[in-house]
């Protein structure tokens, strides 16, 4: 049989996840760190505001997975109490002013649910494909209300959450048209949940809105995926013309300048809380260096 010629092979899909996307558009050297570099370069120490936000998350994906009559308050705190992710506080004792700070929150948010009413999914991994992409990722809640979902976003950070923030998100996006290809039901309503303050902020979309979001998903995958191949088409090379195991290293292999131009540093205030931050001098320069708990609300 004759082969194919390899221009006229059908192009391979993009695989990606929404966090992928997003970190190409805030700083192409961070996408680089993270998704090309291999060994990846080392990251800087844990982050207290991460550890708050995975414990959280934890506690409250586990409370739906508890028999009905035991998604109270006290499990929820609970827990938390177990699944306490205890890196990055300053000493034990800011680590125990989180944790009770952080019961609060929990048992105050369960408190508002109906632990009768059992999500669509917890913690549920979606997907879909264009013919340009296929993106996959997991959402912290899905419900269904009426003859239509909702994808719900928690959120523990200090930050108030504006309408804006919702409907901006090209996460939130993408998993509200995985959710509904996959489980064939609209979904045009997106929700984050503001743990902190209780507050909702919610955003319905329209197709149209959600379709912008995916165009705009693909347009970013392809410039990522460029860049990609322009980065492979060098290193790979280089690689193979120097075999053998070697230890990790410390800072991340100098590029040729014609490849780290396509993945320039976005320096600016963010910075401060990047894991990668003692790899880049700009952003060294441009952002002065955070402790690991300065995020906490202490």
């Amino acid at each position: 049989m004759e082969q194919l010629p390899l221009e006229g092979m059908p192009r391979r899909l993009y695989s990606c996840t929404p966090s992928r996307l997003n970190t190409w558009l805030d700083c192409r050297r961070r996408y680089r760190f993270t998704y090309l570099d291999r060994p990846q370069p080392a990251k800087g120490p844990a982050w207290a505001h991460n550890s708050v936000g995975a414990s959280v998350h934890n506690a409250l994906a586990g409370w739906w997975r508890e028999p009905y009559d035991r998604r109270t308050p006290a499990t929820a705190s609970l827990l938390l109490g177990r699944g306490w992710i205890g890196e990055g506080f300053k000493d034990g004792e800011q680590s125990a002013r989180q944790l009770d700070r952080a019961r609060d929150m929990v048992s105050g948010y369960v408190g508002t649910l109906d632990p009768s009413d059992d999500p669509v999914g917890v913690e549920r991994t979606v997907a879909t494909r264009t013919s340009l992409i296929a993106v996959s990722g997991r959402i912290d809640r899905l419900d269904r209300r009426g003859d239509e979902l909702v994808v719900v976003d928690y959120k523990t950070g200090r930050r108030p959450l504006t309408t804006d923030d919702a409907r901006s998100s090209l996460a939130l996006a993408i998993y509200a048209i995985a959710a509904s290809r996959m489980m064939r039901t609209p979904c045009h309503t997106v929700e984050l949940h503001h743990l902190p303050t209780g507050e909702i902020v919610e955003w319905e979309h329209t197709d149209e809105s959600l379709g912008r979001h995916l165009r705009r998903a693909e347009e970013v995958a392809m410039e990522a995926a460029e860049a990609d191949e322009r980065y492979k088409a060098v290193i790979a090379p280089r690689k193979r013309a120097k075999p053998g195991a070697s230890e990790p290293p410390a800072v991340p292999a100098q590029v040729p300048p014609e490849v780290d131009a396509h993945f320039a540093p976005s320096p600016g205030p963010v910075c401060s809380w990047c894991d990668f931050r003692r790899h880049c001098p700009e952003g060294r320069a441009v952002a002065p260096e955070r402790l690991p708990w300065d995020a906490l609300a202490d």
